[in-house]
């Protein structure tokens, strides 16, 4: 299965860092935060990503185009036709198709601008800026369980983000304003959606996913929502960069499952 991530957003609130790279690319524990992403689908065995690019694209393609270099010492011989010696080779089992969605294009056009490259499968979606512990298996056996065209992950940050109104059985009735109150359910991202998602797109590049199309399927009773009550933390600000890091510098970072083979 494929996991779609985007990551071509300006990131305006996180401007000291990126106005020089694309904020998936924003390093936590030397490593960009798009890095630890994919690192946790990689844990479960998903390792074929399409990450949807905009703002600054390039980075993202020349860090993957060096990636041996950027994971491995190297040893530059210039005295032998300046023969390049990689020590201590790191791979990884990733496919990785990167995809120019668009410098402004908003996630509803960025979904729908990798359509051909889903191939008419089910697959996984997920913003380039959150990382948390959640069990991608579970995740998934409960988007089968319920038989939803959408599965989206419903964390409860504080009242910084949009709220989700939703049904006892998890069904998402509605989406409502911006909220102050403790306790709301908001959209953290790590998504299963089915091919059927599709037909909710258009070619409109204004076209923004968490409204129209997530707001269409709510009412034809085709998303669903699976509540997460574990560690998930995204990276909006500088303060959340900072937060992360500590995390890492603590020892006890509870996304980073990789650690624990």
């Amino acid at each position: 299965m494929k996991v779609v991530i985007l990551a071509g957003g300006l990131g305006t609130r996180i401007s000291e860092e990126s106005h020089l790279r694309p904020k998936p690319m924003i390093e936590i524990g030397g490593n960009p935060i798009l890095w630890h992403i994919m690192k946790c689908y990689s844990y479960y065995g998903f390792n074929d990503f399409i990450i949807c690019c905009g703002y600054k694209g390039y980075v993202i393609k020349e860090y993957f185009a060096d990636y041996y270099l950027h994971r491995s010492d190297v040893t530059f011989d210039f005295s032998r036709d300046n023969e390049m010696i990689i020590h201590n080779n790191v791979a990884e089992p990733w496919r990785v198709t990167i995809i120019d969605t668009g410098l402004n294009t908003e996630t509803g056009g960025r979904i729908r601008r990798i359509k051909d490259y889903i191939n008419n499968e089910p697959f996984m979606l997920t913003y380039g800026d959150g990382v948390s512990d959640i069990n991608i298996f579970d995740l998934l056996e409960y988007h089968k369980r319920n038989g939803k065209y959408a599965t989206i992950t419903a964390i409860q940050p504080g009242g910084r983000f949009g709220v989700l109104d939703l049904a006892e059985d998890g069904a998402i009735k509605k989406f409502t304003e911006k909220s102050k109150q403790d306790g709301g359910w908001v959209n953290g991202g790590f998504m299963v959606l089915e091919p059927e998602v599709f037909d909710y797109l258009n070619d409109d590049p204004k076209l923004v996913f968490e409204r129209a199309p997530l707001e269409q399927m709510a009412k034809d009773k085709q998303l669903i929502a699976y509540k997460y009550n574990g560690f998930w933390q995204c990276m909006d600000t500088l303060r959340d960069q900072v937060l992360l890091n500590q995390y890492i510098e603590s020892g006890n970072a509870p996304w980073m499952v990789w650690e624990n083979e």
